[in-house]
């Protein structure tokens, strides 16, 4: 049978659609001129899975012959997946807010003391710090360049308190060269987010500052931790929470033990665990603790966790604490 060049065009470019895997119309079936059927059978017994993409079987029918065309769906991404992606994209930020908190700081040491560290003990310090996190010396050396650039000021410590959901606080640790700047972009965000911005004093009383070491439950046996860390003379071990959806076996990489430990006795402890091979990641300098820890209702804490997320995507700010309990 003989095909006009039109018919073939049309063909040649549905054929090329849906070898590609585009979806053209919901039906079973569509004709070309009467003279072509091209019919999409889908079912659990014509499809199967390759590599997580489903294939599906498409026929084209002409006169007495039948050509099959294997056709991809689009990927989604799965519960799992879409949890190791999130953890991925917190330990990113997480390790982006210390690259800036380091920079920061080395900007107001070199301000003070001068780019010398040998004249600058504070940036001596800063350098010794810096080896200790193992972050990149470049952060160090671009940051001493960047001290010595015109207009750039020395940066402030500022400390915000606020009210989440269920009468929880919230503490926004800031370092910043632009103080009108950072409280405005704070108040913002707590306002859109349903916050309230507390009187200073007013919530941080509710947190203690210590040193905290913090190692992956997947890294040591807990019976061994606690053993190790307590003769080292640790204040506390916080053990994690498990999330109502945390129950793959792959959420336990994100979960981590917190050793607690007073400043003074902080080289004790990570000599300690370096001793015995447990790895660990060491704080950026303290972290702030909630004494008593507060419990909330499913929805505040979900509210909580979203105002705390928006927080943390400001650039001038470097750490948030809450007393929420997880």
């Amino acid at each position: 049978m003989a095909y006009s060049s039109s018919s073939v065009r049309a063909f040649s470019s549905l054929l090329y659609r849906f070898s590609n895997g585009v979806f053209l119309k919901p039906h079973h079936s569509c004709t070309l001129k009467s003279a072509l059927l091209l019919s999409g059978k889908i079912s659990s017994s014509s499809c199967y899975s390759s590599s997580d993409k489903w294939v599906l079987p498409l026929e084209l029918q002409s006169c007495n012959s039948v050509r099959k065309i294997w056709t991809f769906s689009p990927l989604c991404m799965g519960r799992r997946s879409s949890k190791i992606a999130g953890r991925k994209t917190a330990q990113d930020l997480k390790k982006a807010k210390l690259y800036s908190k380091i920079g920061k700081e080395v900007v107001s040491a070199v301000k003070k003391g001068g780019p010398s560290p040998i004249s600058n003990t504070a940036l001596a310090a800063l350098i010794e710090k810096v080896k200790e996190l193992d972050i990149p010396k470049d952060i160090v050396e671009r940051n001493i360049k960047r001290a010595s650039e015109k207009g750039q000021e020395a940066f402030m410590e500022k400390i915000y308190e606020v009210y989440g959901y269920g009468g929880v606080g919230i503490i926004v640790e800031v370092l910043t060269d632009k103080v009108n700047r950072s409280v405005a972009a704070v108040r913002e965000v707590v306002k859109d987010c349903g916050g309230k911005m507390a009187d200073s004093g007013s919530i941080m009383f509710k947190f203690r500052r210590a040193r905290v070491a913090n190692v992956k439950v997947t890294d040591v046996d807990r019976d061994q931790l606690l053993t190790i860390a307590l003769d080292a003379g640790a204040e506390d071990i916080i053990e994690p929470s498990m999330d109502d959806y945390d129950t793959e076996a792959n959420s336990s990489e994100s979960r981590v033990y917190k050793v607690v430990s007073s400043a003074d006795n902080y080289p004790v402890i990570l000599s300690k665990l370096q001793e015995e091979g447990i790895k660990f990641e060491p704080d950026n300098g303290s972290e702030l603790l909630p004494i008593t820890p507060i419990e909330v209702d499913d929805e505040a804490m979900d509210l909580n966790k979203e105002l705390m997320s928006k927080l943390l995507e400001l650039d001038d700010v470097d750490a948030v604490y809450t007393e929420q309990k997880y």
